[in-house]
């Protein structure tokens, strides 16, 4: 089912994430705490931006499990980001293990990862794949139902954008433009055009997965930044309580007295985590009730509300 994270506010180095918290991302990777099996070890991976440099987010993937990997260590050690992805995967069974199937999954601007699985997911495949348009087909590198439902959000996104240009569409930046600005949010696609295209994609996935007849609910705790706006759903179908969501905000995220904590703050919130599962011991993690969005807007204030 995996585990995942992430981070939106003032830099931070990668291993606030991935290896210093007490249940951080790499400890969830063979010992997870809110999930019937303890182990993720079919690869992880890592997604940042560093707007400065372009606005497309760099990714760091591989099939090794995440505790053995001493080069994300080292780079996540000296990294730093404002928008950070990290994933460690449990593989569904038929989907292969390989550096293509690994998440975060990344498109033009975009970033999305998934913990869960679509339901019948071999069973709608091919018609899955006969909605979408030949670019997003096109981009699929790998075998997952992730991928898939991340195909299919991208071509909702750019439907409701009404631009090839768009975010979701990979266009890169004049090479050698070091000192190119951050996005602009005042005039990039809003947040809500970002949610109305993740829920139509988690429509359309669960009508398919219905009309299949299958057992298996669609579980989907989906996650989609552009680097200055992110989107995160927990979807549940069926009675199971599903995968488990968390949100923290406050002032900073920091490493302090050989911990990791969230500064708190009464009024302006600067940092936003979302995770499978809490990554300290500290009040503050809320849990998102199933079948909600979460929407973390440019100026990192929150807001929780129910998928309808």
């Amino acid at each position: 089912m995996c585990r995942f994270v992430l981070y939106s506010g003032p830099p931070i180095t990668l291993d606030l994430l991935t290896t210093r918290p007490e249940h951080s991302i790499i400890r969830q990777s063979f010992k997870a705490r809110m999930r019937t099996e303890p182990l993720n070890g079919d690869g992880f991976g890592v997604a940042w931006y560093v707007p400065a440099i372009s606005s497309e987010p760099a990714a760091f993937r591989s099939t090794q499990p995440a505790w053995n990997n001493l080069n994300l260590r080292h780079l996540a050690r000296v990294t730093t980001s404002g928008l950070i992805m990290a994933h460690v995967r449990a593989a569904t069974a038929g989907l292969g293990v390989s550096e293509a199937n690994c998440h975060p999954f990344t498109a033009g601007r975009l970033a999305f990862m998934h913990n869960g699985a679509v339901g019948g997911f071999f069973e709608i495949k091919r018609r899955l794949q006969e909605r979408l348009s030949d670019a997003a087909y096109a981009q699929i590198g790998g075998s997952t139902d992730s991928e898939h439902v991340f195909a299919l959000f991208r071509d909702h996104y750019e439907r409701l954008t009404g631009d090839g240009a768009s975010p979701a569409s990979g266009g890169r930046q004049p090479p050698g433009d070091l000192q190119s600005p951050a996005p602009n949010s005042a005039e990039d696609p809003p947040i809500e055009t970002m949610a109305e295209a993740l829920l139509a994609a988690i429509h359309e996935v669960v009508a398919l997965s219905r009309d299949s007849e299958t057992d298996k609910p669609c579980l989907l705790n989906l996650a989609v930044t552009d680097g200055v706006r992110s989107v995160v759903s927990r979807y549940v179908g069926g009675d199971s309580d599903g995968p488990s969501l968390y949100v923290q905000t406050g002032k900073e995220f920091v490493w302090e007295g050989n911990t990791c904590r969230m500064v708190p703050t009464d009024d302006v919130r600067a940092a936003t985590l979302v995770a499978s599962e809490p990554l300290t011991e500290e009040p503050g993690w809320s849990p998102v009730p199933r079948n909600h969005l979460v929407l973390v807007h440019p100026d990192e204030s929150v807001t929780i509300r129910p998928i309808e």
